[in-house]
């Protein structure tokens, strides 16, 4: 099978390559010719004028619902979702029914993915059931497949624990993927403790449940050393310690959450729960700190936090709903509309591309002759409505549907299976 580009601006790094248009040949699964015009007969010919090129997406923490929750999202609309957004591969939290905590559970994900526009890069549950007290056989999920370890959205309370998993994860540099957040403060909690909360007669999740774990987390770390990833950090201070930590030297890397980077609280005086998510949308002066953490590199990539809920759990009042709101699909898009960004295309690939693979050790895809094509096309400027009819989640639980959107993915190829929007 062909698949024929055609003029097109190629990204393969953060300086990108972009000064003039080229068409790249995909035969079989395999970039055959990149030149400034081919004239052969493909399978499928994509028009990519104006658009950009680049290797394909990965999200950290993405939340799937196969095994156990299949009627939220399995594995085949997991993966078509993540087509659509332009992820080539998803790195999803272990929080499914039974957690992913073996290395039979870890094989099972990466045989599932394997034919797939979107690859699977499981991650391993650090405690038993995530349960936060028995390490996991850390070991056998490394060599079946895992690329790196986390409870997902549920903290780590135990200081314990995570200094033996520092230390036994070393013996292999292993990462510990963790999303801070002290259930003593945090628990009843609503929506970010601030004037909105008060206003509101809601109880608040207060900043500092999420700083004194990563206080916590970064003391640890550097007793014990090892590799360690924040994921959806939320705070200014959290910005400000995790900085502070890449100066004095230890390896620590973390990720934002869209939704943190575009909205605020403030968003949440309609009672929209489809803006209740964890970590909660915080302060208009927290977000900003994200913005700059992002554009000085202290922030590493974006993720989607894509959590998918049926609308039983969602759609109730507002005390009752579960956290979460579905993104793969609306990612990108989202990043374009956030003004203050600023993001060029080689920016924003290097955020949703290059960086997540570093952090997680696997090979970043190069756009070359020879290689196997694993890429995402582009285009910066089309707008459009995310109708309910075309999300291919199985659920529905976002804040953008009927919304007007800017920037679009066209196309997403993996070896050779691919999704092109029509």
């Amino acid at each position: 099978m062909r698949i024929l580009i055609k003029d097109t601006f190629i990204i393969n790094n953060l300086s990108g390559n972009t000064l003039k248009k080229q068409s790249i040949l995909i035969e079989d699964g395999v970039i055959t010719d990149i030149s400034n015009k081919i004239d052969v007969k493909a399978d499928h010919v994509i028009d990519a004028l104006n658009m950009f090129t680049s290797p394909g997406w990965l999200d950290i923490g993405t939340q799937i619902g196969e095994p156990g929750n299949e009627h939220r999202e399995d594995i085949q609309s997991v993966t078509n979702a993540a087509a659509a957004g332009g992820y080539t591969a998803i790195a999803p939290f272990p929080n499914t029914v039974p957690v992913i905590q073996s290395k039979a559970d870890v094989s099972f994900l990466k045989e599932r993915s394997d034919i797939k526009v979107t690859l699977i890069y499981p991650i391993g549950a650090l405690s038993k059931d995530c349960a936060g007290k028995d390490m996991t056989e850390l070991y056998d999920m490394h060599a079946a497949g895992a690329v790196g370890f986390s409870d997902g959205p549920k903290s780590i309370q135990d200081a314990g624990l995570m200094k033996r998993t520092l230390e036994y994860v070393q013996a292999f540099n292993g990462l510990i993927l963790h999303q801070a957040s002290d259930s003593s403060l945090s628990d009843g909690g609503q929506i970010h403790e601030g004037e909105i909360s008060t206003s509101l007669g809601m109880k608040g999740i207060p900043s500092l449940a999420e700083e004194l774990l990563i206080e916590r987390d970064l003391s640890l770390l550097e007793y014990t050393g090892g590799k360690l990833h924040f994921a959806n950090i939320s705070t200014a201070r959290s910005v400000e310690l995790i900085r502070k930590a890449k100066k004095d030297g230890l390896q620590v890397t973390t990720s934002v959450a869209v939704m943190n980077l575009g909205y605020d609280d403030s968003y949440l005086t309609e009672f929209d729960s489809n803006y209740k998510v964890l970590p909660p949308l915080r302060s208009k002066s927290d977000k900003k700190a994200l913005i700059k953490g992002l554009k000085d590199g202290t922030i590493d990539c974006i993720n989607s936090n894509h959590v998918p809920l049926e609308a039983d759990l969602k759609e109730l009042e507002f005390p009752y709903a579960k956290f979460g709101a579905i993104q793969l699909e609306t990612t990108f898009s989202s990043i374009v509309g956030i003004s203050e960004l600023e993001m060029t295309a080689a920016m924003i690939v290097d955020k949703l591309s290059i960086k997540p693979r570093e952090i997680l050790g696997v090979n970043v895809p190069k756009i070359a002759i020879g290689e196997q094509a694993e890429i995402t096309i582009f285009d910066l400027e089309k707008e459009w409505i995310y109708e309910e009819k075309s999300i291919n989640s199985k659920s529905r639980n976002s804040p953008l549907i009927g919304k007007k959107l800017k920037g679009k993915v066209k196309a997403t190829i993996r070896n050779s299976s691919f999704f092109i929007d029509p």
